[in-house]
């Protein structure tokens, strides 16, 4: 039982294989290896190379489905108002053709069409117009500055949390108040806005 070791001795990394018979090549193929001038690194290149081209042409093929999409989608976007234009009964239908005496039907398709984009132009500024004369009357943020109770609110948490800079969460009690404050704020708000 002791006469031998217990742990194989530690062997190399290396395998040899052995076989019993002789491995011939012909010389041919010995000829074709040698003078083949490809190494690992050419092969490695050649590699990187068809990688690349696959990628590019990849690329090139996806850049040219999303311009295909986006001009599918500009094409639908500016159909959309044309028919929203008709559906609203716009002054585009009253406007008489002047251009009918003067060129083909391609040059009354694009006239009407210059029409259609400037009506929509004018209907777009008006509307911009509106919204901005809502934002002025709403001025949120003066009402907000003025409000005396959320002022006093702020300033408490804010003297507070000077006071307890190591320990902000003694603070509680006047950030509930803020939060308070702020809530009935946002209600007087929501009021104004639903009505």
């Amino acid at each position: 039982m002791g006469s031998g070791p217990s742990k194989p001795a530690p062997s190399s990394t290396q395998h040899v294989f052995s076989s019993e018979t002789p491995v011939r090549f012909s010389q041919d193929l010995v000829n074709a290896l040698q003078a083949s001038p490809e190494t690992d690194s050419t092969r490695a290149k050649d590699l990187e190379l068809h990688i690349q081209s696959r990628v590019t042409a990849e690329l090139a093929r996806l850049d040219a489905e999303t311009t295909q999409e986006l001009t599918d989608l500009e094409a639908r976007i500016s159909s959309t108002p044309d028919s929203t234009t008709e559906s609203t009964n716009t002054p585009s239908t009253t406007i008489p053709d002047q251009t009918s005496s003067s060129g083909g039907p391609d040059h009354k398709a694009k006239a009407e069409g210059d029409r259609t984009r400037d009506l929509s132009r004018v209907k777009v500024q008006e509307e911009i117009e509106k919204l901005k004369s809502k934002l002025k009357e709403r001025q949120l943020k003066e009402d907000i500055m003025k409000d005396t109770e959320v002022n006093k609110a702020k300033e408490k948490v804010v003297a507070c949390l000077r006071l307890n800079d190591r320990r902000p969460l003694d603070c509680w009690k006047e950030v509930e108040t803020f939060r308070r404050e702020v809530g009935r704020l946002e209600g007087a708000f929501l009021g104004r806005v639903l009505e």
